[in-house]
Parts: structure tokens; sequence; C-alpha cells
């Protein structure tokens, strides 16, 4: 075999592995926002669960992306596990389209349609507003190419002919329970170092098609690819928070009960999916004509395809009736870690292991923006909590001192996580960016840097007003009197009430928030800060007070106002204001 052989089957492999990548990245930019909506409303049952599972897989042709989407739901709350479960199952379903796309490809000469494809593609991207359809006209004719490639490639190696690799493979015993078990460990094997089932699917499809690999050991292929794909998914989300790691394992126990139970129905079930495509499997070259022999070879893709298909069905509809038992048993294997997550620095739902799908990533930081922002609210509510325990300990040797004490600890180090958060989810978005985005996520991700920012910014205005209630509980100041402290906690109040403003427009859909209740409150805290500025130096003038203790009440109340300014800039930033 001549190297320009080999680069020429790795160069189509190539083709064929970047192709399936381009297209599901078009189909994602064309249709992710809505492919959300549907997926968060369609789950109502594991049916309908499953379903959606399937026309989304179907759709976006990544079952990763799928993955992704479902996971970051069940940790918003906005999905059970159990209907992560149910749409899992679908994905697997709606992810053997691939395989039939793959099986036409390898059927029918189709490269000398591609380059209509390609050239209807580039019109397309410069066209801009039909840029993701010509992108997805570009990876489809890539994936397509490569086939095409692929496909002649392993005409003109001759493998149907090629001694060494017809003795290799008929060194192994077709009936023999040992090769089915090999041949299933290669093909995960291969798939778990090449981390691309369609690119072995295509190995597989050729082998088989040339008459070098018979039909059963390419099967067995085929079901590694199954086990392989979960590997990888596994591996990726050892990094992840506990429901994602779930969501894997839940996925792997799928595919392996799957691939369990048609080792007992192999032949049987093998025979069956023949009949349905119509190949013959007891039809041996020599003893038929060449042509009638070729014509059966042909169908041998489709047969490949047709049980990748028939596998998942069955085995979706053996396991749809036990998705609570499942449940339980990726609970009981995968417990949550027992650490104070309000106290542990970590992202929740950002993981490395599955940014795979840049359009789907955003609606990951999204959640995690979420998070950070009821982490500052609860801040916050320290905050609050330490004037009230700074009024009380009016002896330093009482245990409230002690409280007074361990809560402004708390405060410092939540400042220092808020400080993480924004570094970490920056970086993320930043690698979320190097990617090609449509328009409107770019946007999304300019706007979330923006939000980010202004939520640290909360973060440093608590820990602010935090040290000026420290300095002057631990300093010889006098202490607030009783209208002082009325009014901080008045203005407290006003400020805590923008705060869940922000959050409700964070974790709900913008088109139905009323903002302009954040910007009265806004109005209302300025309008009451200048107020109480006059107030004060009437105050100080009459000695009611002294101009030390003044100026330490006048810090917490500016602090209480910058921090509602900080809110309204993240409110603006989500509603696409300035």
């Amino acid at each position: 075999m001549s190297m320009m052989v080999i680069f020429k089957l790795l160069g189509s492999l190539a083709l064929l592995m970047f192709g399936m990548k381009s297209m599901s990245e078009a189909l994602q930019k064309m249709a992710g926002p809505q492919l959300r909506h549907v997926l968060g409303a369609m789950t109502t049952n594991r049916f309908t669960g499953m379903l959606t599972g399937m026309l989304v897989t179907a759709s976006v042709q990544s079952s990763t992306a799928t993955t992704v989407m479902t996971v970051s739901f069940v940790n918003a709350g906005l999905l059970t596990l159990a209907q992560a479960i149910s749409v899992i199952m679908g994905a697997n379903i709606g992810t053997t389209l691939t395989a039939w796309i793959m099986s036409a490809g390898m059927s029918f000469d189709i490269t000398s349609a591609v380059y209509p494809a390609f050239f209807m593609g580039i019109i397309l991207i410069y066209l801009k507003k039909y840029r993701y359809i010509g992108d997805f006209l570009f990876g489809l004719s890539f994936l397509l190419l490569g086939l095409g490639t692929l496909r002649m490639t392993g005409t003109e190696m001759h493998l149907g002919e090629n001694e060494a690799l017809l003795d290799f493979f008929a060194s192994f015993d077709p009936t023999s329970f040992t090769t089915t078990l090999i041949f299933l460990l290669l093909g995960g094997i291969l798939t778990f170092c090449v981390q691309s089932s369609a690119a072995v699917m295509a190995i597989t499809m050729i082998l088989c098609s040339s008459g070098a690999l018979p039909i059963y050991q390419g099967i067995a292929l085929v079901m590694g690819e199954n086990i392989g794909t979960t590997v990888t998914s596994n591996l990726a989300a050892l990094s992840a928070n506990t429901q994602a790691r779930r969501a894997a394992l839940s996925h792997m126990f799928f595919n392996f009960f799957g691939v369990f139970w048609i080792l007992f129905v192999f032949r049987p079930f093998i025979d069956a999916v023949c009949g349905l495509v119509g190949y013959d499997v007891e039809m041996v070259k020599g003893t038929v004509e060449t042509s009638v022999f070729l014509a059966n070879s042909a169908k041998l893709s489709f047969v490949l395809a047709a049980f990748h298909t028939c596998f998942n069905v069955a085995n979706t509809f053996i396991l749809i009736w036990f998705i609570p038992q499942i449940e339980r048993l990726v609970c009981w294997v995968i417990k949550p870690k027992k650490v104070d997550e309000e106290e542990d620095f970590r992202l929740h739902f950002i993981t490395a292991g599955f940014m795979k799908t840049p359009e789907l990533s955003v609606l990951e930081a999204q959640k995690e923006i979420q998070s950070f922002s009821e982490r500052m609210q609860r801040m916050f509510g320290m905050v609050r909590e330490l004037l009230t325990l700074s009024s009380s300990a009016t002896n330093k040797k009482d245990n409230k001192a002690g409280d007074f004490n361990k809560l402004y600890t708390r405060i410092e180090k939540y400042e220092g996580i808020s400080d993480n958060m924004e570094l970490e989810i920056a970086k993320y978005l930043d690698s979320v960016s190097d990617a090609h985005l449509s328009d409107d996520t770019k946007a999304k991700i300019r706007a979330m840097l923006r939000e980010i920012s202004e939520l640290e910014s909360i973060g440093d205005a608590c820990f602010n007003m935090a040290r000026t209630i420290s300095r002057k509980y631990n300093g010889k100041e006098d202490h607030f009197i009783e209208k002082q402290y009325d009014h901080i906690h008045q203005m407290m109040e006003l400020t805590d009430q923008s705060l869940t403003q922000m959050n409700k427009l964070l974790k709900g859909r913008k088109e139905s928030f009323d903002v302009n209740r954040s910007f009265n409150i806004e109005h209302e805290i300025n309008n009451y800060r200048n107020q109480l500025k006059s107030q004060n130096i009437t105050d100080v003038n009459n000695h009611e007070y002294t101009y030390a203790v003044g100026t330490i009440y006048m810090d917490l109340i500016n602090e209480c106002e910058k921090l509602a300014d900080y809110v309204v800039n993240v409110i603006e930033a989500r509603m696409g204001i300035r």
C-alpha cells in the first residue's frame, strides 16, 4: 500500500470529521436558542422527553450538544434527572441519522454533487444574512466529499482482494463469541482514540462493503463505538458537577446494558435487520455472478445504519420503563460532594469537558452568572447581619463579639470568591469567543462580560461596607444613634429590593421583565441618599452625634447608593440598553 493511498485515507477521514463538526456547529447557530426553549418546554414526561432528545439531536447532529443542554437544565432546576435520562435516550436514537447520511454517501457516488453545493455555500456566506445556511452546506459538502473520497480510496486499495487483510479477519472464528467480544473492544478503543464515532463508522462501512470484513464482526465494531463514545463523555464529566456526572453515567449504563442484552440475541437480531434491508447473509463470493454479489455488498452500509437505529430504538423501548430505577442507581453510585458550597469556590455549571459546542456554552455561562448574582445578594444579607451584630455587641468580650468576627471573616472570604468567579467566567467566555459564533451570541458574550464586571463591583461594595462597620466596631467612636440605624436599615432594604429585581431578571426571560421597577428603586435610593446627606449636616451642627460618626454613617449610605448603581448596570447589560 503506497504512502499516497494512506494519506488519501487519513485526509478523507479528516475531511469527514471536519465536515461533521462544521455542519453541527452551523445547525446549532441556526437553531440553538429555539432548541433550548423546545428542550425546556417539551419534556413533560419520559416519552415526550425521549422524542425531544431524538428531534433535537437529529436537528443539530450532535448528541454531545443535546447532553450539554440537558445537564445545564438539570442544574438550573428546569428538568429533573429522570427527564434528562429520557432526553439522553432520545439523543441516542437521533444520532443514528448520521449513520444513514454516511451509508447514502457510501452507496452512491455523490462527489460530483458537492461542487455545486460548495459554490452555493460560498455565495450564501458572502450574503451575510444566510451565512449559517452557507456554513451548513460547506459542512455537509465536506462530509460527503470525505465519504466519497473514502469510498474511492477503499476501491483503489482493493481491500476485498488483499490477502493479508482477508487472512487476518479469517483468523477469527466468525461463529465464536470471543470474536464478537474482541471486535466489540476494538470498536470501543478505536472510537476512544479517534474521538469520533463517525470516523470509525466510516472505516467499518468501507471494510464491510469491500467484502474484507464479515458483517457480524462489522456490527460488533459498531456496538463498540457506542461504548467508546460514553467513555469519552464520562471522562469529560469527571471535572463537572454531580448532576453532569450522573447524566454521563446514565448514558454509559444505557449503552452498556444495550450491548449486554444484544450479545444474547446477536445473530438472530442481525439476521432480522439484514432481512429488513434485503441483504443476503448467506451469499458467498464466487457462487453467484460478480454483479449480483457487488449489488448485495452495496447494501452493507445500509445494514450497519439500520442495525445502529434498531439497536438504539429497541434498547430505548426496554429501558424507558425503568427510568426511576436508573435514576436511583446513578444517584447511589455518584453521591454529592460533602462540602459547604457556600464557602467553597467552585463553578457549578461551567465544565471544561463539555465545551465542545460554543453556541450552547453561552447557556452554561448564563447559569453561572445567575449563581454569581445570587451569591452577591447573600453577601449583602451578611453585611446587614453584621450591622445588626455591631449594634447589639456593646461589650467586646461577650459572645456576640465572636459572632461578629466570624461573620466578618466570612464576608472577606466571599469577596475573594467574587474576584475568582469574575476571572474564571471571563476566561471561559474568552475561550468560547475564539470559536465561530453568530452575531447574537457575540453580543450576548459582550453583555455577559459587562455583567460579571459589575457583579464583582457589587462584591467590592459589600466588602467596603463590612470594613466600615468593622472599623467603627473596633474603634473608639460612639455608636450610631437609633435614628441613624433606622435610616441605614431603610437604605439597605431598598438596596436589597434592587438586588432581588436583578436576580429576577437574570433567572427569567428579559421579555417579561419590567425594567421600570428597577429604575424607580434606583431613583428612590438616590433621592433618599440626598435627603440623608442634608439631614446629616444639620444633625452634626445640632450636636446630635459627632462629625466622625456622621462620616462613617454617610460612608455606608453612599456605598449602598453605589451598589444600586452597579445593579442598574447589570440590568442594562442584560437588557441590551446602552
